[in-house]
């Protein structure tokens, strides 16, 4: 058993390095980055037009931000999770950023075998949350509390920083964020924006953006406005 706890230690260390972008920022990063945010934009709307998000979309005008993120999964014993995605926040007047990039990590023992892709949206739903997201690597559950999102424009949210929807697919019955890791990916965010931002330059100050992202902010902001 101290073995097993020993690779899956060394393995998440792995994972949450390759998810946060750990490496120094590559000529094709701008193209990967686009190609991230053309995949959440998808996702995004996958998620919006799925009948059992009604209270996500009648709850995004709520929210502080939204990450939306596709996360993969799987193991044969030892089990992982990781993922990419970007995180759009809005200012006082309702103004949407353009997207921050993100990468999320985790690992777990267990007896799992198979492979699964989810895309998911977090809502984050206080400051708090938003703001923790905005600094530094950030575990859900312990940092900042996370529950599954309720299902039904009439169902009714727990009290937490970040509430979790999901569309799943593979041998696994749902997503569990409890113990993820998310953080910046620094390399994707200098890329995508030609020049050194943190988070809180593009989410707060909303300093920057790339025409490249224009759909995703239109759906954001879409959706924040009619919940449809």
């Amino acid at each position: 058993m101290a073995r097993i706890k020993t690779v899956m230690h060394l393995s998440l260390i792995l994972l949450v390095g390759l998810a946060m972008g750990a490496a120094p920022a590559s000529a094709d990063d701008q193209s990967k980055a686009q190609g991230v945010v053309d995949k959440m934009t998808e996702s995004f709307n996958n998620l919006s037009a799925d009948p059992n998000m009604g209270w996500f979309r009648d709850n995004l005008k709520h929210a502080q931000a939204v990450m939306i993120l596709r996360q993969f999964r799987a193991g044969f014993i030892i089990g992982g999770s990781g993922g990419s995605g970007v995180m759009l926040s809005h200012d006082k007047q309702g103004k949407w950023s353009h997207p921050a990039f993100y990468g999320m990590g985790s690992g777990s023992i267990g007896f799992q075998i198979g492979a699964e892709g989810s895309e998911v949206a977090l809502l984050i739903m206080t400051q708090k949350g938003r703001d923790a997201l905005l600094t530094t690597d950030v575990k859900l559950g312990g940092d900042i509390s996370v529950a599954a999102g309720p299902v039904g424009a009439g169902a009714k949210a727990a009290t937490t920083d970040v509430l979790s929807f999901s569309r799943s697919k593979g041998i696994y019955g749902g997503v569990s964020l409890e113990g993820m890791v998310i953080g910046p990916k620094s390399s994707l965010n200098h890329a995508y924006y030609d020049q050194g931002v943190s988070p809180l330059d593009i989410l707060v100050n909303q300093t920057v953006q790339n025409p490249g992202a224009n759909d995703l902010v239109a759906a954001v902001t879409k959706l924040a406005s009619t919940g449809k």
